[in-house]
């Protein structure tokens, strides 16, 4: 019975897929159900970016600077970091625990490449806030350098755009940056955290 009724969610979810597809571009022709089936578990299966991910599977250190104003020197602070892949080894999964304006802070990103788009795609929840932040983007040609790209609403109007450089030194080290801009204004560094893996 669950697995006639996980099919049956299954075949939904591509339908309802097929169908937003169809809105976004015209398919020269109809596809062959089978095909179609063929393609979805072509693309739902883990490629060189996923395995690239894996490998920063483990526990992290992390030191982080945070600047809340031009010209002025940042904040620094530090933190653990706990990564894993879920889903089969489609998804990493962080749990970043340490401090952020000088306050106890913990966040939660799932981060992961989606074949059929080609893109790279976060989302980051945390405890300074109750949305859900979302950024995507493309990584140079060995996929150790991702930029992502996002945007967040700010209270009294108006929204901050950020840009972010995420790479991947080597398996013991990353780096994550990050840029902001408020209301088209002039983009400014705000955030740099270092990973080093712990021994």
């Amino acid at each position: 019975m669950r697995f006639i009724s996980v099919t049956s969610i299954v075949l939904c979810l591509v339908l309802a897929t097929s169908v937003a597809m169809a809105k976004e571009k015209k398919p020269d022709k109809q596809m062959d159900p089978q095909a179609m089936m063929e393609m979805y578990q072509k693309l739902a299966t883990p490629g060189e970016p996923h395995k690239l991910f894996a490998s920063l599977a483990g526990s992290w250190k992390t030191t982080t600077k945070e600047w809340m104003e031009p010209g002025k020197p940042p904040s620094e602070s530090t933190g653990t970091a706990e990564m894993k892949m879920v889903l089969d080894g489609r998804f990493l999964q962080q749990e970043f625990t340490g401090n952020m304006m000088g306050q106890p802070f913990s966040g939660i990103g799932i981060d992961g490449y989606d074949n059929l788009r080609k893109r790279y795609v976060t989302t980051w929840i945390d405890t300074m806030g109750t949305g859900i932040f979302q950024m995507e983007g493309t990584a140079n040609a060995d996929g150790k350098t991702i930029t992502l790209k996002g945007s967040h609403p700010e209270p009294g109007g108006g929204k901050m755009t950020h840009r972010a450089v995420w790479k991947i030194v080597d398996n013991n080290t990353q780096t994550f940056d990050m840029y902001g801009a408020h209301h088209g204004g002039k983009e400014m560094k705000v955030l740099e955290i270092t990973y080093t893996r712990k021994p």
